[in-house]
């Protein structure tokens, strides 16, 4: 009964394994379909959002299952409660790649607004955030789960940069103000996204700790 018991828990921690490699994925081909204006590639990630969502249906399933069935204690019931809450986070995750996506495909239809330099910059940031977050719970690293938590004032200070130096572009010259609101969002997509890295890192803590860090500014840094 044990063993089968771990088997489970072995089947959910592979497919949010899967789940997470999915959605690095679509955020990694949304921004490189932005940085390469390709309309292709950004197409494809919009088609490929099914199979993240399918993943989420099934690792749910398989949470409520663990929860009804088995009455899992301790360390066992803190990693089936925070995959459901991971799950959900990797699914918005997924969705505001697709958003990105979204917002390529006219960008590209028209000219450069300006070259980008800001954009990249957060990207790269936030797609480490992502791939940490994920390493962080694979391995129950707490530590690399706090560096993700310290990297997210980066992002929110380049988002407040992008939206000041879009804004003045807009004022400028109203002809820029579609362009230039498709970067704001796609700005504000990765700042979102960076977000939900940490609240995964939260989530790492909590099942290797049983200590709660949400919504607490300093908690990384408690004893």
């Amino acid at each position: 009964m044990e063993r089968h018991f771990d088997q489970q828990l072995g089947a959910l921690r592979k497919n949010l394994i899967q789940m997470a490699s999915c959605v690095e994925t679509a955020i990694a081909n949304a921004v490189k379909s932005l940085i390469e204006r390709n309309s292709e590639l950004a197409s494809l990630v919009v088609q490929n959002d099914e199979q993240v969502d399918i993943l989420e249906l099934e690792i749910d399933k398989q949470c409520v299952d663990l929860l009804a069935l088995r009455q899992p204690l301790a360390i066992d019931l803190r990693f089936i409660t925070s995959s459901i809450k991971i799950t959900n986070n990797l699914e918005r995750m997924g969705d505001l790649a697709v958003n990105i996506a979204e917002r390529v495909i006219p960008l590209n239809q028209e000219p450069q607004l300006k070259p980008l330099i800001d954009i990249p910059r957060m990207a790269t940031i936030t797609q480490t955030m992502v791939k940490d977050s994920i390493d962080a719970f694979v391995n129950r690293d707490t530590e690399l789960a706090r560096s993700v938590y310290e990297r997210d004032s980066t992002v929110d200070a380049l988002n407040d940069q992008i939206f000041r130096e879009l804004l003045t572009y807009m004022i400028q010259d109203p002809a820029n103000i579609t362009r230039a609101v498709h970067l704001m969002l796609i700005s504000r997509h990765l700042e979102r996204i960076a977000d939900h890295s940490t609240n995964i890192a939260e989530e790492v803590v909590y099942i290797v700790k049983a200590k709660v860090v949400k919504h607490r500014a300093h908690a990384f840094e408690e004893p």
